[in-house]
């Protein structure tokens, strides 16, 4: 399981789970996918980020940063 952040929201428009990943925000169109149900959307949201991180490294493209919850 990789370390960034998914935000998983139910669409009652597309009736469906659609999956955003903030880290992402500035170089993916959003959300970048859905699943029927919250496991489904969580396993896609996975696959998105492997299929991502993947292809930006062998474009030699940076990758972003996961963000981390800082706790004061």
């Amino acid at each position: 399981m990789s370390r960034y952040t998914m935000i998983i929201q139910w669409s009652d428009e597309d009736q469906l789970f659609l999956v955003t990943i903030p880290e992402f925000a500035d170089r993916v169109i959003m959300p970048c996918t859905h699943g029927k149900t919250r496991e489904e959307a969580i396993y896609n949201g996975e696959k998105v980020i492997e299929m991502y991180l993947s292809a930006w490294q062998a474009e030699g493209e940076s990758i972003p940063e996961p963000s981390t919850l800082q706790i004061a």
